[in-house]
């Protein structure tokens, strides 16, 4: 019975291994494209969006490159509010929770 677990917990390894890898990868193409003007800096987008959430308590972001959307997580009362920014324009595209 221990062999399959350790045969799984061998191949598992890789896939984990790669996930810091492609958010590395994910971090400096964002890098590139902030430097070439065609995505917006986090900070930006923060100063366009943190004020507009009056009462939340602002607590960090997502970025997902194939999208080039923020994600900027607020908290509210005990409750999550995701509010997704297009990274190119700064545009609000969606908010969930109150």
């Amino acid at each position: 019975m221990k062999t399959p677990a350790l045969l799984l917990a061998l191949v598992a390894v890789p896939l984990t291994a790669q996930a810091p890898m492609q958010r590395r990868n994910d971090q400096m193409r964002a890098y590139d494209a902030r430097r070439e003007g065609t995505l917006l800096s986090l900070r930006e987008i923060e100063q366009r969006v943190v004020p507009t959430m009056k009462g939340a308590e602002y607590i960090g972001f997502d970025f997902d490159y194939a999208s080039k959307v923020y994600t900027l997580k607020f908290l509210r009362d005990g409750a999550v509010i995701w509010v997704d920014v297009d990274g190119r324009s700064g545009q609000i595209l969606g908010r969930t929770g109150r």
